[in-house]
């Protein structure tokens, strides 16, 4: 029992990783119908961006620099990639954010390196135990961070005046221009959460996933975890992303090890052979 416990809370906490990088896919793509790609090199090149500035600053001076300059990233994509097709075939778009995810990968190679670099952790890795479950303070507070974000998001979206038009933006793109809200400005401000979400989920994810320019694959473990829980769902996606993390610990006790990257998947398609809209999404009756 004690061995299934901290497997599930070693996963949770990498589901929280996840969670936070579904949670910066599905803002967007709520808000505006796209669907980013790039979203997980966005979040490389924003833990690259942090590894370099903890060289010259303290961390918490760090941490909030990266959080801006990945937030006027996201607002310069929007504006300067994704606002001049956003009116063109949903194709264009995906093709245009793969795009950019493989120009992402390739420059953070250039700038910094294609190896493998070893991010220094935030917090302490020392592990300490209740009973005979051993904890260490970064899971916990990878669990604590990710946890008071959603708290946070759900906060603003429910009671300020932006999350309120955001939301109306979301449920009718037309409706909302027509009652005075700003839609383009509503996308740009979406662009700039999602990347800041993004680049939290990054310097997060760096210490116990490694730096490299490949690190943006996490998305894919992300995009299962969303589909899991419902396409579009935000509660789907955390939930759905948590599963993903947990099942991969717990897939290590009784299956080889070989089996961690793919049992998530798995459980996956079981899923959406049951239940097609996943776990939160809305089943549609044929007629």
């Amino acid at each position: 029992m004690e061995d299934v416990i901290q497997a599930v809370t070693n996963g949770v906490a990498t589901g929280s990783i996840y969670a936070l990088a579904a949670l910066a896919f599905i803002i967007i793509f709520k808000s505006t119908d796209v669907i980013n790609f790039a979203q997980g090199d966005m979040m490389m090149i924003s833990a690259f961006i942090s590894f370099s500035l903890l060289q010259v600053m303290p961390t918490w001076a760090a941490v909030i620099l990266t959080l801006l300059i990945s937030g006027a990233f996201g607002y310069g994509l929007e504006r300067g990639v994704i606002r001049p097709i956003m009116d063109t075939p949903v194709f264009t778009i995906v093709i245009a954010t793969l795009g950019l995810a493989s120009v992402l990968q390739g420059g953070a190679g250039l700038i910094w390196t294609f190896d493998v670099v070893v991010y220094p952790p935030l917090f302490t890795m020392d592990a300490f135990k209740i009973g005979n479950i051993a904890f260490t303070p970064l899971s916990l507070w990878i669990i604590a961070i990710s946890m008071m974000i959603v708290a946070a998001l759900s906060l603003f979206f429910k009671f300020t005046k932006m999350g309120t038009a955001m939301r109306a933006v979301a449920q009718n793109r037309t409706a909302s221009s027509l009652m005075g809200i700003g839609v383009k400005n509503i996308f740009s401000m979406t662009f700039i959460i999602s990347a800041s979400i993004g680049a939290a989920a990054g310097i997060l994810a760096a210490p116990i996933l490694y730096l490299w320019p490949a690190m943006g694959l996490v998305l894919i473990k992300s995009f299962a975890g969303i589909i899991l829980g419902g396409f579009g769902s935000i509660p789907g996606a955390i939930v759905g992303c948590m599963i993903i993390g947990a099942a991969e610990n717990l897939s290590v006790l009784y299956l080889p090890a070989q089996f961690k990257h793919i049992f998530a998947y798995i459980i996956l398609l079981a899923v959406l052979v049951i239940r097609p809209s996943g776990i939160f999404g809305v089943m549609i009756k044929k007629v």
